[in-house]
């Protein structure tokens, strides 16, 4: 008998999906619905390519604040493009950064590059030693060794070093088995599984430090590998981050409540999706901007005289506002615009307002405008007046 079996025996890699609230399979449904919606969803490069670096940050910043790091998201983005250089007394929290990017890169690049059919323990090392690269550490500690030593996080504490690599071999084990999964649900048995192997990893806690971060990038291995988008597997971490004393609650809870582990998906998993939903509303916003632009351009095809130019790029300067604008303040939404009302009357101004108007580019409300973005729209739900 092991060592481990006697003081952490909820460590034995069994998921009986049975025993799993009616809730938790309508929120994997949900999550693997919404995955579907954003794979391959069209988007300008130059949108799409921003969105890569935003959540790139996003998830960087939050796996290492969760650790304590301080920097803002704002610094993270600096230092992804190579414009932040932190003081001495600061730079352990750049190469924190600067490490989990690495291991992100070396993730992908593997993904892309290699047919990775396994995962193995010395995968999760290799994770860990670059985790850990180049940071201060104490003397017991070399990145990307198995501990020899006790270790414990608040009043848990770690499986027995003794066991550590054994409890490794058999999580690997449970991750490379043959599952018959339906390939139409591969998406929820990677979340799954994404989620089962972060709670391993925390209780074994097989490393001197970053232990954390080791299994929240076995997460976003294993999301990646079931074709969850680049931008979308850093939601978990984010979500962990924003709501870091309840992932900490979840985490010490989930290995002594009955449904502690089905808890702990249940809590990871709304964050997901509440993630996913706001990833859909952004690319909704890039598209719809997209469609009005070209249905603005479609309204004005064959339209050539200035004040057809002038009325169009109106339209297209004033829906960049989300708000209403005063009228007053038309010359001031754009230089352009502030251009081609420099030498005109208030005449003009109404003259331009008006066509608009006639066209159902723009509403007037009062002394204010707004395009009428909505007109694009389909779908929406439909408004039922009582009588």
């Amino acid at each position: 008998m092991r060592t481990y079996e006697r003081t952490h025996p909820w460590i034995n890699f069994t998921l009986d999906l049975r025993k799993a609230s009616f809730k938790l399979f309508l929120m994997l449904g949900e999550a693997q619905s919404k995955c579907q919606h954003i794979i391959g969803i069209p988007l300008m490069p130059r949108v799409a390519e921003e969105f890569n670096k935003i959540y790139l940050a996003k998830g960087a910043m939050a796996t290492t604040a969760i650790e304590g790091n301080t920097l803002t998201e704002n610094e993270v983005l600096e230092r992804i493009d190579g414009k932040r250089t932190l003081p001495p007394s600061r730079e352990y929290l750049g190469q924190e950064i600067d490490n989990i990017i690495e291991a992100y890169k070396y993730i992908q690049k593997r993904m892309l590059n290699e047919k990775i059919t396994e995962i193995t323990v010395e995968d999760i090392r290799a994770y860990n030693k670059i985790v850990l690269k180049n940071l201060p550490l104490n003397n017991e500690i070399t990145p990307g060794e198995i501990r020899s030593h006790k270790v414990g996080v608040g009043n848990y504490l770690g499986a027995p070093p003794e066991d550590c690599e054994y409890l490794l071999m058999k999580l690997c084990e449970w991750l490379n088995a043959e599952n018959e999964f339906p390939k139409e649900y591969k998406i929820v048995f990677g979340i799954i599984k994404a989620i089962f192997t972060h709670l391993n990893i925390a209780w074994i806690h097989p490393f001197g430090d970053g232990n954390g971060r080791t299994a929240r990038l076995m997460e976003l291995q294993i999301l990646l590998s079931v074709g969850i988008p680049a931008t979308t597997v850093h939601l978990l971490s984010n979500h962990y981050n924003q709501t870091r004393a309840e992932y900490y609650r979840q985490l010490e809870v989930s290995h002594k409540l009955k449904d502690g582990i089905f808890s702990f998906m249940e809590y990871a998993l709304q964050g997901f999706i509440d993630g996913l939903k706001e990833q859909i509303d952004l690319v909704k916003l890039q598209q719809l901007s997209v469609h009005w632009t070209n249905y603005i351009h479609d309204m004005f095809r064959d339209k050539n005289s200035p004040a057809d130019v002038r009325q169009r790029r109106l339209v297209l300067d004033l829906s960049k506002d989300e708000k209403p604008v005063p009228i007053s303040k038309i010359n001031r939404i754009s230089a352009r615009i502030a251009e081609a009302y420099a030498n005109k009357t208030y005449k003009t101004v109404t003259r331009d307002i008006n066509a608009l108007i006639t066209m159902g580019l723009v509403e007037k409300k009062g002394k204010e405008i707004r395009a009428k973005k909505e007109i694009i729209q389909a779908f929406l739900p439909q408004t039922i007046n009582e009588s």
